[in-house]
């Protein structure tokens, strides 16, 4: 408990696809400060990278995805500019933690820690980040997320290491194409002399302690380098097999990519102090400590201890593990939140947008919901069954396919279809995440705007068969803000009770309970979940990747 009246605050940083996001908690009420964002394409301190419309930069060849690691500096400069002019007390900020988007990553070269260095001296604070560091990168890009060119370099991986068993029992993933690991290869066998010429392999996430400490050292993050392929996930350290198949025939080898990574560290670690060119140009003081942190995946499972499922655009479902329970398929992958907690994470690409689309094809606005929530209403559930995968979808992975009714209903009709189409999307996701769910009575959390429609969470409480507790949105950058409170409280030996925190700052909604009825319909006799389970198999044979 702070004894003392100096406000104690937390800042978590989430350097995401389309911006740089900040947000601010008070360590000692748990009260949400500050929050403040920076869009990569209209701030105008930001959009002079040459990125485009969907935010990366012209693509070289089909599958590449890159951003100007450059931007990421310039936006730290312009978050810490608007903070302060926001009238914060930057002095009062004890902690900041950071959020990256998983599997990005950034190649710096045999000087960087020579201008590093830079950063701890006052006389560097005239100067703008991506000046003074615009000479530390070996590669001038940084590969995100959206790669999906390493088709080769996976499968060398799976291969050499001993299949996809043996891969998911190692890295808790079966080395998806966006994974580091694979990136990394590529850009070795693609680009040798930039690879050659790399000291240090940071990822995004590390990247930004990096700068903040002015250490190009710092280490990485267990929890966001489940997302690598390079991680043993029970053991928590680099993987010798892992890394003997990823650096195999490439410069170097095994030695020279083991070498250009940095340690392992839990995600809740203080790494250092802020660097003085930030306590000089921006007023931080200098004993501000730096965490580790995360990836944004990570991050955002903070607040919420149990299970989570957010039902956006895409549907991402977090579920709490043991650290052992893996998913046999590959589908869902293997993590570690923010304060290092294990979970499972598995993303459904067909979520919300598919039920957007079916009401849009009965004329209504994608943002009017009453007619079809209206619709829901005088539907029972478990009764009809509409199958829709406008894109390639990864969880279960499968290909993308037209509307399919099932009933070859001749007079379809708003309340059907989208009944339908809800439901089954639902069931993906709960079916396909069985094997590494638990059963219990605990609640399972649910976050997105879905949790407006009384009828859409009736039917996620019956599908799951569990109580519903709907949560507001929270984000990465929140997570990374509490996860950062923790964090500080942990390396001063304060208690802090994350969870008391955390349901302060993400407000929770009435439990839903599960209506008998409803469960019978989709477990019992209903036997919808079985019957669903045996089309969509079908129809997946049928429209394969």
């Amino acid at each position: 408990m702070n004894t003392n009246k100096k406000q104690r605050l937390s800042l978590g940083l989430d350097s995401s696809t389309q911006s740089l996001s900040a947000i601010i908690v008070d360590v000692d009420t748990a009260e949400k400060c500050f929050e403040h964002a920076i869009d990569y394409r209209t701030d105008e301190r930001t959009n002079c990278f040459g990125i485009g419309e969907d935010y990366i930069l012209p693509p070289k060849s089909e599958g590449e995805a890159e951003q100007p690691p450059l931007m990421y500096l310039a936006s730290l400069d312009a978050m810490f500019s608007d903070i302060r002019s926001a009238g914060v007390a930057i002095e009062n900020i004890v902690a900041i933690n950071t959020s990256g988007q998983q599997h990005g990553h950034v190649y710096l070269n045999q000087n960087s820690e020579i201008i590093f260095a830079n950063l701890s001296r006052a006389e560097s604070a005239t100067l703008e980040l991506q000046t003074l560091l615009a000479g530390v990168f070996s590669y001038t890009t940084a590969p995100i997320w959206m790669t999906s060119n390493t088709v080769s370099q996976t499968n060398h991986v799976r291969e050499a290491v001993g299949g996809k068993e043996k891969t998911i029992d190692l890295s808790g993933s079966d080395v998806p194409l966006r994974f580091t690991g694979g990136v990394v290869r590529r850009v070795a066998e693609q680009k040798p002399v930039n690879y050659e010429a790399t000291k240090i392999i940071q990822l995004i996430s590390s990247f930004i302690p990096a700068v903040l400490t002015g250490n190009s050292r710092v280490p990485i993050d267990t929890g966001n380098a489940c997302g690598m392929s390079l991680m043993n996930y029970r053991n928590r350290e680099w993987d010798n097999e892992l890394l003997a198949a990823t650096a195999d025939g490439i410069p170097g080898g095994v030695e020279g990519l083991q070498s250009k990574l940095p340690e392992l560290t839990p995600p809740d670690t203080e790494i250092g102090n802020i660097a003085i060119y930030f306590s000089e140009k921006y007023g931080f003081d200098s004993e501000c400590k730096i965490i580790a942190g995360s990836g944004d995946n990570p991050q955002a499972k903070v607040p919420v201890s149990g299970d989570l499922l957010s039902l956006g655009t895409s549907f991402v479902n977090m579920v709490s593990t043991d650290g052992n329970t893996l998913d046999p398929e590959g589908y869902a992958n293997a993590m570690y939140d923010g304060i290092g907690r294990p979970f499972m994470f598995g993303c459904r690409t067909n979520g919300a947008m598919v039920w957007d689309s079916v009401r849009t094809n009965y004329g209504f606005e994608k943002e009017q919901y009453a007619p079809a929530e209206e619709a829901l209403s005088n539907v029972s559930p478990g009764k009809h069954m509409i199958f829709w995968q406008p894109k390639t979808e990864s969880f279960p992975v499968s290909g993308a396919f037209d509307l399919i009714r099932p009933t070859n209903t001749t007079n379809p009709n708003l309340a059907e279809d989208y009944t339908g189409v809800i439901e089954t999307s639902l069931a993906a996701v709960y079916v396909y995440s069985q094997v590494f769910t638990q059963q219990t009575d605990n609640p399972l959390y649910v976050t997105g705007g879905a949790t407006d429609s009384s009828q859409i969470m009736r039917r996620v409480a019956g599908i799951w068969n569990r109580p519903v507790v709907p949560v507001e949105k929270g984000g990465a950058a929140l997570g990374a803000a509490v996860a950062g409170a923790h964090a500080y409280c942990k390396s001063t030996n304060e208690p802090f009770d994350i969870e008391t925190n955390s349901s302060s700052v993400l407000k929770r909604g009435e439990i839903i309970q599960p209506n008998t009825t409803d469960t019978e319909a989709y477990h019992g006799n209903g036997n919808y979940l079985n019957k669903f389970r045996e089309m969509y198999e079908k129809i997946m044979q049928d429209n394969p990747v």
